[in-house]
Order: C-alpha cells, then sequence, then structure tokens
C-alpha cells in the first residue's frame, strides 16, 4: 500500500483553508494534518518548531493571515504587518528545516503598486507606491514572498508563491468592521431586505474596479500550482475580468432581492482606483477558472443565509 502524502494547510479554519480543505479531502492520496489557533498557535516560533519536527508535513500550504478590508487595515496596521511577518517567517523556516517538500505561499494583490498598470502583471512589484489603506498587509505579503525566494535561493526549498485577486465564498468575513467589499454588500443587503430598509450606503464613489474569484477555484489553483510549478516568480491567480463597485452593488442587490435605492458615501476612501490581475503566466501553465461572478454570488449569499441569518 503506497503512503499518502501528509499535507499541512496553515489557516484550515479561514476563507483560503477552508476551501483547501474541501478540495484536497477529494484527494485519497493526500492526509491532512489540521490545527486549530487553539492548538497550535503559529505566531509562536516554539509552538511552529515543534509541530514540524513531530509531524513532518511534506507539503505545505500557508493560507493562514490576518485579513481584513479597508477599515481593519487602516486601523490596526500594527497587528496587520507584525501578526502576518510572525506567522509566515515562522511556518517557512520550520517547513525548511523539517525537510517539508514543498510550500506554497499565498500572497495578495494588495502586494502591487497603487498605480500599476492593468492589468497588473507579476513583474510590476516594487516598482511604485502601495496603497496607503492597506501597505501594512501588502508589506507583510510582500516579505513572504521575498522570503520564499531566498529560502530557494539560499536553500534549494521548493518554496512557491501564489498571488490572489479579491475572493469570496463559503466561509468569507462578514463582520461590517473587518470584511471586504463583497460580503460587506451581501450583509447589507440581506439585512435591509429582512428589515425593509429602502436605503442602502456604499463607501466611496462605486467607480473603483475590482476583480473577484471564487475561493474553491482558488483552491484548485494552488492544487494545480503545487503539482505542475516550481519556479522563484509568483504567479497571479485571478478570473481576468473586472466590475466597478457600483456593478458589483447592483448585483448584490439584485442577487439578495434588494429593491430599494443605493446611496453612495463619497466621505469614505475608494482605496486603489483599479485591481485587475494579468493571469497570463497561469493560463499558459494551463489553468482557468471556472465559477462566474453571477454563479459564485449565489452560493455565497445562500452560505451567509444558513450561518449569519437568525
Amino acid at each position: 500500500m503506497t503512503s499518502r502524502t501528509r499535507v499541512f494547510i496553515a489557516g484550515h479554519r479561514g476563507l483560503v483553508g477552508s476551501a483547501l480543505v474541501r478540495r484536497l479531502q477529494r484527494e485519497p492520496s493526500i492526509e491532512l494534518l489540521l490545527r486549530s489557533r487553539a492548538e497550535l498557535d503559529l505566531t509562536s516560533q516554539a509552538a511552529v518548531r515543534a509541530f514540524f519536527e513531530s509531524e513532518r508535513p511534506e507539503q505545505v500550504y500557508l493560507a493562514a493571515a490576518r485579513v481584513g478590508g479597508i477599515l481593519a487595515n487602516d486601523t490596526r496596521p500594527a497587528e496587520f504587518i507584525h501578526d502576518n511577518l510572525v506567522i509566515q517567517s515562522n511556518v517557512i523556516d520550520a517547513a525548511y528545516r523539517n525537510g517539508t517538500r514543498k510550500l506554497l505561499f499565498l500572497g495578495s494583490s494588495c502586494i502591487y503598486p497603487k498605480h500599476a498598470p492593468q492589468p497588473m502583471p507579476e513583474d510590476c512589484l516594487l516598482t511604485g507606491p502601495l496603497e496607503p489603506t492597506n501597505e501594512w498587509y501588502a508589506i507583510a505579503k510582500i516579505a513572504g514572498l521575498k522570503t520564499c525566494q531566498a529560502y530557494r535561493k539560499q536553500y534549494g526549498f521548493d518554496a512557491i508563491c501564489a498571488m490572489p485577486t479579491n475572493l469570496y465564498g463559503p466561509g468569507d468575513n462578514f463582520d461590517l468592521a473587518g470584511s471586504h467589499v463583497l460580503p460587506a454588500l451581501i450583509r447589507k443587503f440581506s439585512e435591509a431586505v429582512k428589515s425593509g430598509a429602502p436605503e442602502v450606503e456604499i463607501w466611496g464613489t462605486g467607480k473603483p474596479r475590482r476583480e473577484f474569484l471564487h475561493v474553491d477555484d482558488l483552491a484548485d489553483a494552488c492544487v494545480f500550482l503545487m503539482e505542475r510549478y516550481s519556479d522563484l516568480a509568483p504567479v497571479n491567480i485571478g478570473w481576468g475580468e473586472d466590475v466597478s463597485i457600483a456593478e458589483l452593488a447592483e448585483l448584490a442587490a439584485s442577487a439578495t432581492g434588494f429593491a430599494g435605492s443605493l446611496r453612495f458615501d463619497t466621505s469614505k476612501p475608494d482605496g486603489t482606483p483599479r485591481k485587475l490581475l494579468d493571469v497570463a503566466r497561469m493560463s499558459a501553465l494551463g489553468w482557468k477558472a471556472k465559477i462566474g461572478l453571477a454563479e459564485g454570488m449565489q452560493s455565497t449569499i445562500a452560505w451567509f443565509g444558513q450561518h449569519y441569518a437568525s
């Protein structure tokens, strides 16, 4: 009997981590190693080292991170830069030192300059200033990418980096104080329908454009890269098309059945004007996203209704 590959998903209860669990549970050759935050504190170097020394995972998906939208990033910058730097440094180093064959680090499209060319190619990294409202998170993620590259260059460690666009799907964070735009809209519209509110407020002008990728597509892309990619260069993962925030709000309103009016609060920040990834590198490798925004939004709304609605 062939032994199964031991795979550690760091952050398996988060949006990305839970999608990776769903995806890898379909693989009979995989043995998942999962630890909750209570069982393994990834900010503790000693705890992480002890786990890797004991369990010796052969593959690692580094999906653990402190994440959030504009408000969370802008009001808690120290937490965002500290926690992410510590988590990724602990996991990458322990993986290398304990014989992990391959590690995939999950970055973010936030790493690219605020005024990057659109769509954003991987090589525009570090060519201009970051978006100020999330630069702390972005700097931490850039450091994670560079850590992977450094360990590959010095030690030959097979660490690869995937840079996903804006994600959504089952397991998302719908807390308005810390969520991203799509789950925030789903919650606002769903609650407005329930309460009969005639109007919903949307942050900003509605003009910024964003690309959205269903998290199950991302999980599939990560497994694809783990099996087929090994290089220093990061790989963008996205849908390949974007929509304005105003268009997104209209889609969310329609999908939730909200028939009232939208009010754009232009005193609130817009963030980066546009974020569309150049996915040519991933396409050339032979992978393409499958879950469209309308379909993915419906499944996310259904999940929200089951887990949040009373």
